[in-house]
């Protein structure tokens, strides 16, 4: 016998604002269903949830629970009023003996029960509200961006807890690995319209591409059907006025019809202008240490950064990846070492606390009281990359509205908020962009503008994130601080790294058990600052350098093919010519460092070899 749904909407309707949110919409949850809920920021994805949930009430159609179902939800800001501790807030639906419920679940995401909630940040507060539901083990789970503000530990064990559980439930995220990993369905919402397939989210991209296409193709032959009837409209309906007014309302009706269409939205207008060039060497750390108290953040690290370089910091919150950072670009001085800058440095930094953002202004007041971007003597235009734009027309670049420019930062949700800081950033010159926590609330689509941006930067890129997609799509070398001062430089991006750390796991096994048996002397071991120790007859700079090139040499091709690809289109030359000659530059560009870089790597391993 059939199990009953989870949950059932029906004919849900919903208008806020006189603009409909929802219309007609029905959806079914199955036992076991994983779902992936996706769509651009602002699509409706948080409120279906919240109606899904039972918090926001719909204007029209039917909500349906069976009975004894238990339905958790996991918002993005918990109400924590009335709770002296996060523990208290995280375990109030449990029965007194349950509590180990929340320590275990407090153990795996990273939160202290005993904070109180007074003192805690928002994400010890999201991590608390995650808890709950976990611990509360509801049949079906509704999780609005549950991977936002954990780290990379704490996400890989959510993902293991969701994929043994029993329960259903629907997912908002925008990491992409997360996704990939857990939902067997997509649900996605596209203006106001929801539509399901029962493939994960590995397959949307594709899915989304193919829905659009055909939109495309139908709206191409109503206009062309339109214009036919048109031409025919003016040349032959004088003669035939009465025997045709039929066909005369037809061309009314396609000509509702081609209205009635909801244009998608376009893409944000990113772009960043890499000003003028930094010298070669960028930075470069020198057996640097640093320790709070007890703390030790980081011990004998060395690191060169290069022009054109992408390095990623990765590791457990509180690690201090930021404090390390801070080192790098000179404003925390290190307890030991040096570092040293090269000339001509323009930085620019995209912070995760968006403390560059006052909540109490406008967004308007936000750019144009930028004494970066402000222009002398007017108040509606902001210096963007060296030339006036109007405060307005700059913000709809990033997808604001005429009415959002006088709302108050804090009215924004967190996308919003990420977007704003882009316009605030892009607005400015930089050769060395720093990022930490970049992909926070953004959605999929800006996701990908962003690394396709940052792939075309010139400029130099230092990136905190725990989105292993973004990492393995931007990163050429990743530094890894794993605690009590341990900081290692691996080459390539997230993936990367877990392959190297597989394979070095299995040579010290094999070189320890060797060891005991009479064989080979155990491998030493990594140097404290974190990287291995160099090969006989390569130099710091050496090893490092043959560490990140192949890393460099995969995003290349990967550029290479892309480009490519895009001059393949027979017709690019006469439809677009100056993105033929850009993108013409650009394979050139990329094509003779891969050489470079190729030949590169040659010398350096045979210089390796023959030390060995």
């Amino acid at each position: 016998m059939a199990q009953a749904p989870l949950l059932q909407l029906s004919d849900i309707s919903l208008t806020f604002g006189g603009e409909p949110v929802f219309d007609d919409l029905s959806l079914v949850v199955q036992t076991g269903d994983r779902v992936a809920l996706v769509g651009r920021n602002g699509s409706g994805k948080s409120t279906l949830l919240k109606v899904m949930a039972g918090l926001v009430e719909p204007d029209r159609g039917d909500r349906v629970i069976p009975p004894g179902i238990r339905v958790g939800y996991m918002e993005q800001d918990p109400d924590m009023s009335g709770f002296a501790t996060l523990g208290d807030f995280a375990s109030a639906a449990l029965d007194p003996g349950e509590m180990y419920r929340v320590e275990r679940a407090g153990e795996g995401l990273k939160f202290d029960p005993a904070r109180p909630v007074s003192t805690a940040s928002g994400g010890e507060r999201r991590r608390a509200a995650l808890a709950r539901i976990m611990a509360e083990a509801p049949d079906l789970m509704l999780l609005d961006e549950p991977t936002n503000h954990l780290d990379i530990e704490a996400i890989a064990w959510l993902e293991a807890e969701l994929k043994s559980t029993r329960a259903g439930y629907v997912l908002i995220s925008h990491d992409r690995a997360f996704l990939r990993e857990l939902t067997r369905a997509t649900l996605w919402i596209d203006r106001g319209m929801t539509r399901r397939q029962e493939k994960g989210f590995e397959h949307f991209e594709a899915w989304r591409d193919k829905v659009w296409d055909e939109e495309d193709t139908a709206r191409h032959k109503l206009n062309r059907k339109i214009k036919s009837e048109a031409r025919w409209a003016v040349e032959g309906i004088s003669a035939r006025r009465k025997r045709n007014q039929g066909r005369v309302r037809a061309l009314q009706e396609l000509r509702a019809e081609r209205a009635s269409q909801i244009k998608r939205q376009g893409t944000a207008a990113l772009a960043l202008d890499a000003g003028p060039k930094s010298g070669k060497r960028v930075i470069e750390a020198k057996g640097i240490a640093k320790s709070f108290a007890d703390k030790e953040i980081v011990r004998d690290f060395d690191l060169k950064i290069q022009r054109g370089d992408r390095v990623a910091f990765v590791g457990p919150n509180g690690v201090g990846k930021t404090t390390l950072l801070k080192m790098l670009l000179g404003e925390e001085t290190p307890d030991a070492g040096s570092v040293d800058h090269g000339t001509n440095l323009m930085v620019a930094v995209f912070d995760q606390a968006r403390a560059q953002l006052d909540p109490e202004m406008s967004l308007w007041e936000s750019l144009t009281g930028d004494k970066d971007m402000r222009v002398s003597g007017n108040a509606d235009q902001v210096m963007v990359r060296g030339q006036p734009r109007h405060v307005v027309g700059y913000l709809k670049d990033f997808l604001f509205d005429e009415r959002q420019a006088r709302a108050a930062v804090k009215s924004l949700s967190g996308g919003e908020k990420a977007r704003l800081l882009l316009a605030k950033l892009m607005a400015k010159e930089s050769n060395l962009l720093v990022m930490d926590e970049p992909t926070n609330d953004l959605d999929i689509e800006t996701l990908d503008l962003l690394q396709e941006l940052l792939d075309d930067y010139d400029g130099t890129v230092l990136l905190v994130s725990h989105d292993r997609d973004f990492l393995d799509r931007v990163a050429a070398t990743t530094v890894v601080m794993e605690g009590d001062g341990r900081a290692t430089i691996y080459a390539g991006g997230w993936s990367d790294y877990q392959t190297q750390k597989r394979k070095a796991a299995a040579e010290d096994k094999a070189e320890a058990k060797a060891a005991q048996g009479g064989g080979r002397p155990a491998k030493g071991e990594a140097k404290p600052g974190g990287a291995k120790p160099a090969r006989k007859g390569l130099s710091f700079t050496e090893k490092h350098r043959l560490e990140a090139l192949p890393g460099e040499i995969a995003r290349l091709e990967a550029e290479i093919g892309k480009l490519s690809e895009l001059m393949s289109d027979p017709e690019l030359f006469t439809r677009e010519p100056v993105k033929f000659r850009k993108a013409t530059e650009a394979l050139t560009q990329r094509q003779e460092a891969l050489a470079k870089a190729e030949e590169e790597w040659l010398l350096l391993e045979e210089k390796a070899e023959g030390a060995g």
